[in-house]
């Protein structure tokens, strides 16, 4: 890495759309930045990013490399590698530890490390995740208009995701699976949406030239089903956080767990001087144009920080050489009355 002994204006931990948008930010704000990316972005499995106004359909990898080569045409540094650890220092900046034991230090932390999708347990869900087995109706839904779709209930929101996904296609599915029964009023409204229920366990899906043709259940019986939609649990990939004694806020839905996020403020600020977050390691929710406002929002906040303190700086610098010619002035004084007092005595 290069310049390993310098210590930035900001490190960013995390390569994803909201860390490279903050770089992008703090780069041309003239602020040395480097950008430690493990680069294992979360929408690596998906074909093409929606909803991302100027840039609809292009493929993850390429608008990650489109953001990498904006940063670094503004001087960010940009490193592979996966950042472990974090330490506040005494003087106020910090010093992160990557996996093989290098260290880099920085007067400011932004974190992006985004999150983890954890899948139900249910066999090849897995190897579909992003293709053909999908969550968010906004990213995927015209993907999958007008085919059979279903619904893996795993939550309290397992309603709600049908009568959602229906605005795509009136053929929606809803495999009950290990839920509770539905309330009289949710059956009603799947009822008059035209989306059918299936009781009994999901065991597993069945696919034909790597694509989804049906859900089998436990018992053998297979429904066709082109495209199966499952909610994940959301969880912050925060290990440096909580090196830093940041603490995961968990999201529930009466008892069950949606997903775990570091808490901030609307700038992505944490409860821990000096350290900031954005995208989907502190809001669950974010889709990808979300999360390159949030990096901007973040990087904009860190500077304006940073100009508060070598402002400081600058005033104490100033400050100093009239402090030592008063204090020398003073010196001469008291020096000058001791010469006084000892030609009066004489």
């Amino acid at each position: 890495m290069s310049g390993k002994n310098q210590r930035y204006d900001v490190v960013v931990v995390g390569g994803g759309t909201a860390g490279l948008s903050g770089a992008l930010a703090l780069s041309r704000a003239r602020r040395s930045v480097l950008v430690i990316d493990a680069g294992s972005p979360r929408n690596a499995p998906a074909s093409h990013v929606h909803n991302y106004l100027g840039r609809e359909g292009t493929p993850p990898s390429e608008l990650l490399a489109i953001g990498r080569a904006e940063a670094s045409g503004y001087g960010a540094e940009i490193v592979e590698g996966e950042a472990v650890a974090a330490e506040k220092l005494p003087d106020g900046g910090f010093r992160v530890v990557r996996e093989d034991g290098s260290t880099v230090e920085a007067r400011r932390l932004l974190v992006t490390t985004g999150l983890v999708d954890e899948l139900p347990q249910v066999e090849g869900l897995a190897e579909l995740w992003g293709s053909d087995v999908l969550h968010c109706p906004y990213c995927h839904g015209w993907e999958v208009r007008d085919r059979a779709i279903g619904i893996l209930a795993v939550s309290p929101m397992a309603v709600h995701q049908a009568l959602l996904w229906r605005q795509w296609s009136d053929d929606v599915v809803l495999f009950r699976h290990l839920q509770a029964d539905f309330t009289d009023e949710e059956y009603e409204q799947l009822a008059a949406r035209g989306i059918a229920v299936v009781d009994g366990e999901v065991a597993g899906l069945d696919v034909e030239d790597d694509r989804l043709a049906g859900v089998r259940l436990a018992g053998g019986t297979v429904i066709p089903r082109e495209a199966l939609v499952v909610q994940p649990r959301f969880t912050a990939r925060s290990g440096v956080l909580e090196s830093l004694g940041l603490v995961p806020t968990a999201m529930e839905m009466g008892d069950h767990l949606i997903g775990t996020y570091i808490a901030a403020d609307p700038t992505g600020a944490t409860e821990v001087p000096g350290v900031w977050v954005a995208g989907n390691v502190a809001n669950l929710m974010e889709q990808v144009i979300g999360a390159a406002n949030a990096g901007l929002k973040a990087g904009s906040a860190m500077n304006a920080d940073l100009v508060t303190e070598d402002t400081g700086r600058a005033v104490a610098a100033r400050r100093e050489p009239f402090s030592a010619e008063a204090e020398r002035k003073v010196t001469e004084r008291v020096l000058g009355d001791r010469r006084h007092g000892l030609q009066e005595t004489r």
